[in-house]
This record gives C-alpha cells, structure tokens and sequence, in this order.
C-alpha cells in the first residue's frame, strides 16, 4: 500500500475524528441493545436504526484506521518552493487567493485546501515566487503569478 499524506493538522484531525467515533461506539452499542431487548426483531424500528448506526460507526472506524496506519503527516522543509503543506498566495485575472497545498483526503476547494495531484496543485510544486504558470481550465487558459509561499 501506497503511503496517504497529510498535512500535521490533517493527520490529528484523523486522530480526533477516530477518538469521537470510539467514543460514540458504546452508545450505539447499549441502543443496539434495548431494541433487542424489545422482541420481535423484524418490525422493530430501534433495533434497525440501532443496527444501523453500529455499522456506520464501525466502518467510519476502520476507515479512519486505515488512513492513520497508510498516512504520514508531512511538512514543508524550507520556502524556497512550493512544497507539500505549504500556504500559497497566487494571482490571476480575477485577483489574490491563498491555497495549502494537501493531500488528496484533505483536499476541499472551498476552503481553499488544494491536493498537490489536482492539475492546479501539482503545476505549483517546485516552482517559486515570481514564477508564473499556465494551466488549461473550462474558461481557457488562465496565467497564475506566485506571490508568497509560506
């Protein structure tokens, strides 16, 4: 299996995502319980939804157990370049926007996370400030200036 990247903040939100699944579990567990306690199990509505909710948490556990066993917190070495995990301040024709680049698992564009295999993300890496891409979007060609690595 391939190594998953994460960011530090990435990698301990996983840690804590998989703390409250486990703490969560119990709970599911005693209501699992109850509607089974009730009787007939094939039109009891609690014991379904309980049933259920168990599953979901248990495969959010093994989910968030795979990531962390596969997944490496990474961080930038220096801001010479665009390395993974870095904030990058980037310009084109409709203005300034900042960006971090992450890992595929941390990517959300909408706040502004981008992955490092995203067309935008991995024609970032390596270059420096004052550096210039082009990259082909829907709305044709777009020019982007790096102002700021940090």
């Amino acid at each position: 299996m391939k190594t998953i990247l994460f960011t530090d903040y990435g990698y301990k939100q996983l840690k804590a995502k998989l703390d409250t699944e486990m703490n969560k579990r119990p709970g599911a567990v005693i209501a699992l319980q109850k509607g089974r306690d009730m009787g007939d199990l094939s039109e009891n509505g609690l014991y379904k939804a309980a049933k259920m909710e168990l599953s979901n948490i248990d495969r959010q556990i093994r989910y968030l157990k795979h990531l962390l066993k596969y997944g490496k917190p990474t961080a930038p070495k220096d801001n010479s370049t665009i390395q993974f995990g870095h904030f990058v301040t980037i310009e084109d024709k409709t203005g300034r926007k900042t960006y971090q680049i992450v890992g595929e698992y941390e990517a959300n564009p909408g706040d502004y996370k981008i992955s490092f295999i995203s067309p935008l993300g991995k024609n970032l890496l390596g270059k420096g400030i004052g550096n210039k891409i082009h990259l082909k979007t829907i709305r044709g060609m777009n020019e982007y200036l790096i102002i700021k690595i940090a």
